[in-house]
Parts: structure tokens; sequence; C-alpha cells
């Protein structure tokens, strides 16, 4: 279930926190490389960019929005380390970030992504996976909704 939703999803929700203590989610379109790595496109101005250079353990989650309240919604949470990639390593990472959604498509030049261009490209390493256990799951069910913490291999 865990890769599934990892591979048929295009956003996820990182969660960061500001200087202040307090709790920041922003969406990101990402790309995974595998199950332990994902990348996405940002500006090292935004909020969410500016926390990880401060703090790099975020959380994340993805899951798929469209469907409906009852319908068996589904979700990974991740745990990870996050930090720009370093501009010695664009050549080697870029078309993984970038063909990973979309082969057919120019890979995003890795000059687009190193100074002075405004944007650059991120990583975030995961140690942990879990998924999202409805109370009522015959099996893992606890009476209320809960995480199961599961390994997709890979971590290490």
């Amino acid at each position: 279930m865990a890769r599934s939703i990892i591979d048929s999803n295009r956003y996820m929700v990182l969660g960061t926190v500001d200087p202040d203590g307090r709790p920041r989610v922003s969406p990101v379109y990402f790309a995974p490389d595998g199950y332990d790595t994902m990348f996405w496109i940002s500006s090292p101005a935004s909020h969410h960019s500016r926390n990880i250079a401060e703090r790099p353990e975020i959380s994340v989650v993805i899951f798929d929005s469209g469907v409906p309240v009852g319908g068996g919604a589904q979700a990974v949470y991740l745990l990870a380390t996050a930090a720009r990639v370093p501009d010695e390593e664009l050549d080697r990472h870029v078309e993984t970030a970038c063909r990973a959604r979309f082969p057919e498509q120019e890979p995003f030049p890795a000059e687009e992504l190193r100074p002075p261009a405004e944007l650059r490209l991120y990583r975030a390493r995961v140690t942990e996976h879990s998924v999202h256990i409805r109370g009522s799951d015959p099996v893992h069910g606890k009476g209320v909704d809960s995480r199961l913490v599961v390994d997709l291999g890979g971590l290490g």
C-alpha cells in the first residue's frame, strides 16, 4: 500500500518547524528516487526552505486528497532529514528528480538550479515510513485511526 501511494501521487506535504517552534506545512510537487529519497524544487527564500536550513528534520504526508469522505482514504507518513542538494551533486540527481514523473520530458536544466538562479533542488532522505490505519481495520484497527510503521527496504 505505501509504495502504491508514493507511486500514484504527485504532491507531498512537508512539515517543518519555524524558528519560534510553530509547525509549518507546505505542499510541494515531488519526485521519488525509490522509496527512501524524495526530491523537489523550491526557492531557498521560501518559508519551508528557510526552516529546513535551520532544522533539517521534517515530517511528510503523501495522500490522495480526491478520495471521498468514507471512501477508504490512505496515507503514507514519512520522517526524514532534508537539505538542499549541493551544487556539485546536481548533475547526478537532476535527471532523476525531474524525469521520475514525466520521463518523456526534458529534465530541468541543472544550471537553472545553481546560483544566480532562484530555484534549488532539495532532497529528503527518509528515516521512517508509516501508513494510515483506519480504526475499523480488521487486522490492525484499534478503534481509532492510527499509524503503523512499515519497512519498505532500502533505508540505510
